[in-house]
């Protein structure tokens, strides 16, 4: 009933930037999830076969022309946990 229609994926070497955005594309939604950067590395390297290197490169330029967001990214990340629970509530009450 529904065809899925899937985009080829770019490659590296016969299409760089294609496969660079597609890279960024992937990151950005690795943000979304709320992972760091190995995080992301790893994800990236086994489920979509990207080069930890490229990702690395990658991550590393996105870094330098945002640094204000991902400044603010890893100051939220580190200072309040994602999930807590009741117990956890009640104990800290959030002063």
């Amino acid at each position: 009933m529904y065809q899925i229609h899937r985009r080829p994926i770019p490659c590296l070497h016969c299409h760089p930037h294609s496969y660079i955005r597609m890279v960024q594309h992937m990151i950005e939604k690795c943000l979304l999830l709320h992972m760091d950067r190995d995080q992301c590395i790893k994800a990236l390297a086994e489920h979509a076969s990207v080069r930890p290197l490229v990702t690395l490169t990658v991550w590393r330029e996105l870094t330098k022309e945002n640094r204000d967001f991902f400044q603010m990214y890893f100051h939220g990340f580190s200072k309040r946990p994602y999930f807590i629970t009741g117990k956890a509530l009640r104990r800290n009450k959030w002063r």
